[in-house]
């Protein structure tokens, strides 16, 4: 004997709806975050960090200034994710936010994908973060590193399935 089909489970209805649910927040509107990303990017353009001749001191171990910022980047990371993990917090969609754990496995992954990261970022003189902050501060040549990104992000996702986890 089957189940009974309820009205609303054809594959027609499955998917989520847009109208908004009895008591639920709104969403966001993008104009938040718009914002959010352009003070972040005013933040990394003040601070420096976008700077290739920072960045260059960094690798040729002549300047510590951006370990400085490393060095107090990792343990206000750390603070954050322990309190939105302690608290429970909510995203301002009103979903919980989850962090799943690390699987460390052999840890090939993580080294593979640090070198990877380690040589681009020496390439071209930015991390992927600040790749439009440097755009919109007027170096209009990260747009490949930043068309590269996207293009290593997409062969990623294609490759992902095949590759050493």
């Amino acid at each position: 004997m089957s189940a009974p089909t309820l009205p609303h489970s054809s594959p027609r209805h499955s998917e989520p709806s847009n109208a908004p649910r009895a008591g639920a927040r709104p969403e966001p509107s993008l104009w938040v975050y718009l914002l959010l990303g352009i003070l972040f990017g005013i933040i990394l353009t003040k601070g420096e960090v976008i700077s290739w001749f920072r960045i260059q001191e960094m690798f040729r171990f002549q300047a510590w200034y951006m370990y400085g910022v490393f060095a107090t980047a990792i343990p206000t990371a750390i603070v954050t994710v322990q309190f939105i993990k302690r608290r429970q917090l909510r995203a301002l969609s009103g979903v919980p936010i989850e962090i799943p754990p690390k699987e460390m496995g052999s840890g090939t992954r993580y080294i593979a994908g640090g070198v990877t990261f380690g040589i681009g970022w020496a390439f071209t003189g930015a991390c992927p973060g600040p790749l439009l902050a440097l755009i919109g501060a007027g170096v209009p040549v990260m747009a490949a590193a930043l068309a590269s990104a996207i293009a290593g992000t997409w062969v990623y996702g294609l490759l992902r399935e095949r590759l050493p986890h």
